[in-house]
Formats: structure tokens, C-alpha cells, sequence
């Protein structure tokens, strides 16, 4: 018979095996990779297929720190509370070491203050809003994409130089548009003071009426458009406008309308002439980015989509990160990604130490319809760094105790 003492003895062993199991389980790294793939499947689709690439490639090498990376995945639903719920599944259950992903702006604010609450890595992959990184950035939070902030300064050189006095803007209500818009005026009344927003559209996400919305625009008679409307109610707005004629003789600047995803569907009626940021992926001829399509196309058969380099960078820039650090530890890895560079299918750049914020660019140019399709011409990139304000100014957009 087993004395108490044995017995004791029996189940402090298996309570100390039970909680080493798991560490000596742990063969690799996960990270917890959050997004909308089921609302907006036109840029996650090949997102996900980018950032599959990048794992398979970095582990064939090795993997990081001697494991594999394994990437958790779950849909946000489109909605902060289901993306905040989903992240603390990945933290509690799952032992992820980072976060990842989110695509619209107000789920990823959601997770941007998760992660400073709880004090947990996330890289920001797709949201642009410009308060993941200034006004509401935090320690333990970085981003991927040019803001809407800098993707509309990187436009406004032509936006001046098109001398225009009298502005429509159109914009998805909901933070992305909201910050786009106001970054949008902002830099206007700076570079262009005479100039007036004479008309403001603001449509909710996903459901826009483009026939009053046109109808509007052209009431307000402007001579100008700064249009920030993306998927499908792009492709409502675009064929309702050019129905009713109000882009003819009107200059129109547009954000992400030159990104594949958003201007395929749009085949010959992509509104040829618009000044916008996007990416000409058949067009570029770089050797970092020609190494990148010709893998791309290998594995899938398939052309990439922006989406595709940004989940193909986000992996290879959390890899570049734990692989700095030298551990999973948050605090290591927040202290790694600062300066951190990583080289991209669009050269390299670093993630600032200032506020966060990739310096990966964008390509601007504008849109034209070539053998029935449109696609961008006159394009160069811009590098994000060229247009980001310096430490100081960044130190007034930004908590003191985000750093």
C-alpha cells in the first residue's frame, strides 16, 4: 500500500510533467495570424497565399532559432470584439509568441490596444489608419503598410500640380476613410491654401448608394475628386460616375485603385487618366521582385495580387525579427523590430524606431485600359521614408508611453 507521502510524491511528478509537456511539445513557433478572409476575400485571398509562401520557404531553410514557424489562423469576422476575442484564444490557448494580420482599420485598432494591454507582439499587416501608429500606437505594436496618411502624401505632388481649387472627396465612413480624408485636407490646406472641399461623401462601408453619391458630387460642380472608396463599392461608384459623366474634364486622385484586386474587376471600364497608389505587378522589373513573381507564379499558377507581397513580407519580417532577438520573449522581439530592416520583393526597408511604421512604399502612377483591362502606366515607387515626418514631429502624434 502507497503511503501519503508516496502519494503526494506521485501527483507533484505528474503536475510537473503535465506543465513540462507542453514546453517540451513546443517544437515550433507559432504565430497568430488574425483577419477578414471571409468579407474581403479579393486582397486576403492571395494575402494568405503570400504569407503560406514566405512560411514554406523560411522553414525549408531551417526554419528560425531551430524551429519551424507554424501560423495559427482565425477569421476576425470583420469586427473588433469577434478580432479581440480571437486574439486572446491565440494568446491563452493556442501559446502563440506574436499577432499578426487584420485588414480594416477599426478591427485593427481593436487589436493594436489588445496588444498593449496585454503586452503581446502584433504587427499590424493591412490596416492604414494612421493611429495604429501615432495617435493611439503603443509599445508593443508595429505596422507593415504606408499609412493613409503617407499614401496620400505620396500623391499629393500631382494632386497640386493638377492646380485644382474646388475638391469632392468620397470616403467609406468608418476609420480607414475618416483618416484619409482628414489626412487628405490636412495636407491640402498645407501645400494648396486657396483650394475648398466643396462637397463630402461618406458612405457606409459596403453599402453605398453610387447613384446619389455621383448624383451629389456632381451638384457641388468641383473641379476635382479625391476618391477613397475600394472593392466593390469602387466598382458601383466608378460605374455610376462614368454613367452620369462626372469624371469627364475632372482630375481625380484615388486611393489603393490601382492595386489588382480593386481594378481587375473593372476590366475596360478602369477609369483611365485617375492618379492613384497601386501596384503594377506585370510591370515591374526589378530583381528583387522578378525572384519573387517568378516563385510566386511557379507555386500557384497565378499572378500576384498586393496582397500576395504583403503576407509574403509580414512572415518574412516576423522571421527577421525573432531571428534579431534571439528568443520569443515580447519584450526582446519589440526591442528588435525597432530599426529592424528587411529586404521585400520591392527592396529593402526598416520598421522606424520612432513610431513603428514600416518604411516599405508604394507604387503611384496612373490608370489606363491596355488590351481591355486596366492597369497603371507612368508609375514610380516611392519609398515610405521619403514622406514620413522625422522623431520629432512623430513625438507629438504619439504617447510618450508608446516607446
Amino acid at each position: 500500500m502507497l503511503s501519503v507521502r508516496h502519494v503526494i510524491s506521485f501527483a507533484l511528478a505528474a503536475s510537473i510533467a503535465a506543465f513540462a509537456a507542453p514546453a517540451m511539445a513546443q517544437q515550433t513557433i507559432k504565430i497568430g495570424e488574425l483577419n477578414s478572409y471571409k468579407s474581403q476575400p479579393a486582397f486576403l485571398d492571395p494575402y494568405k497565399k503570400g504569407w503560406e509562401m514566405a512560411v514554406e520557404e523560411i522553414n525549408a531553410k531551417g526554419g528560425v532559432l531551430g524551429k519551424k514557424l507554424e501560423v495559427i489562423s482565425r477569421d476576425d469576422g470583420a469586427n473588433p470584439g469577434e478580432a479581440v476575442r480571437a486574439a486572446e484564444e491565440l494568446v491563452t490557448r493556442e501559446g502563440v509568441v506574436a499577432l499578426t494580420g487584420t485588414f480594416l482599420s477599426n478591427v485593427g485598432l481593436a487589436v493594436t490596444n489588445f496588444a498593449g494591454q496585454k503586452k503581446v507582439f502584433f504587427l499590424a499587416a493591412e490596416p492604414l489608419t494612421d493611429k495604429i501608429t501615432w495617435q493611439d500606437g503603443n509599445k508593443y505594436t508595429f505596422r507593415l503598410r504606408a499609412s493613409t496618411w503617407e499614401q496620400t502624401a505620396m500623391l499629393m505632388p500631382g494632386a497640386v500640380a493638377a492646380n485644382k481649387k474646388r475638391w469632392a472627396l468620397v470616403y467609406p465612413n468608418f476609420e480607414y476613410g475618416q483618416s484619409a480624408a482628414a489626412a487628405f485636407k490636412e495636407l491640402l490646406k498645407k501645400e494648396q491654401p486657396d483650394a475648398q472641399i466643396v462637397t463630402e461623401q461618406a458612405p457606409p462601408l459596403g453599402k453605398i448608394d453610387a447613384g446619389a453619391v455621383a448624383q451629389a458630387i456632381d451638384d457641388a460642380k468641383p473641379d476635382a475628386i479625391f476618391n477613397v472608396e475600394f472593392g466593390g463599392d469602387l466598382a458601383k461608384f466608378v460605374r455610376e460616375g462614368t454613367t452620369r459623366g462626372i469624371f469627364k474634364n475632372r482630375f481625380v486622385v484615388s486611393l489603393l485603385s490601382g492595386e489588382p484586386e480593386y481594378l481587375d474587376p473593372l476590366k475596360d471600364e478602369a477609369p483611365a487618366g485617375w492618379l492613384v497608389t497601386g501596384f503594377p505587378w506585370d510591370k515591374i522589373k526589378t530583381p528583387d521582385y522578378v525572384k519573387f513573381l517568378k516563385a510566386y507564379q511557379d507555386k500557384y499558377h497565378d499572378y500576384p495580387r498586393l496582397g500576395s507581397v504583403v503576407g509574403y513580407v509580414t512572415m518574412k519580417s516576423l522571421a527577421a525579427g525573432l531571428a534579431k532577438a534571439g528568443a520569443t520573449d515580447t519584450e526582446k522581439l519589440v526591442a528588435a523590430f525597432k530599426g529592424l530592416k528587411v529586404d521585400s520583393p520591392f527592396g529593402p526597408f526598416e520598421y522606424r524606431a520612432s513610431d513603428h511604421q514600416a518604411t516599405m512604399g508604394c507604387f503611384v502612377g496612373k490608370l489606363a485600359v491596355e488590351n481591355g483591362k486596366g492597369t497603371m502606366v507612368d508609375f514610380k515607387y516611392v519609398d515610405g521614408a521619403s514622406v514620413l515626418p522625422g522623431p520629432a514631429e512623430v513625438a507629438k502624434l504619439r504617447p510618450a508611453s508608446a516607446n
